[in-house]
């Protein structure tokens, strides 16, 4: 997904939607503004400094006890802005959540 060719629709949020980072071994966590989303990815406005952090794939927490999330992997860096592609999920997880 390059930027400026977006291969489905963005919804804008005008004051944002506060969420969080996470390491897929959850050993970071950041606060982060969701800017705008769309159904394959999302641009977000991260907390603090991303020295250190692992960003080739990490969790997108929508809530504050991570029942809502989406798995994503980094696209672009611009600023304190990222713009994230969501990963589609593995079968096993689709198995796992029809029990």
């Amino acid at each position: 997904m390059a930027y400026g060719k977006r291969k489905s629709e963005r919804v804008n949020f005008d004051r944002g939607i506060h969420a969080y980072i996470m390491g897929i071994d959850g050993t970071w966590r950041r606060g982060c503004t969701m800017l705008d989303i769309s159904q394959s990815g999302a641009r977000l406005c991260v907390e603090g400094c991303f020295d250190g952090l692992d960003l080739r794939e990490f969790f997108l927490l929508l809530s504050t006890r991570g029942l809502a999330f989406r798995r994503c992997q980094l696209v672009r860096i611009a600023g304190d802005e990222i713009g994230v592609r969501f990963l589609a999920r593995d079968k096993a997880d689709n198995v796992s959540l029809k029990r």
